[in-house]
């Protein structure tokens, strides 16, 4: 299995990406695909297509009907949905 880099801070994605996800704005199936295989997070397009219409998924620009999610704004909200990082069952995920 090839080890996926993350994302710059700038938003591009990773070059060692399947060449279909290397674009600066990804379409519904390859949002999900872009999700899973840099931050881990499993979600259908389906998923995403239902938070499109009632909030709390990533945001997204429209191409006439084309829905195209910005792989910056999948990285942010990726890191919003992750939280921070824990190390045990007690932490409460705040900053101390």
């Amino acid at each position: 299995m090839t080890e996926i880099s993350q994302p710059s801070s700038e938003g591009t994605p990773p070059a060692t990406l399947p060449q279909a996800l290397r674009k600066p704005r990804l379409r519904r199936w390859e949002a999900a695909e872009y999700l899973k295989l840099v931050h881990g997070i499993e979600v259908a397009p389906a998923t995403l297509a239902k938070w499109a219409s009632t909030g709390g998924g990533p945001g997204y620009q429209k191409s006439l009907r084309t829905p195209l999610y910005p792989v910056g704004e999948l990285d942010r909200w990726a890191a919003d949905r992750l939280g921070t990082i824990m190390r045990s069952s007690s932490d409460t995920g705040d900053a101390a």
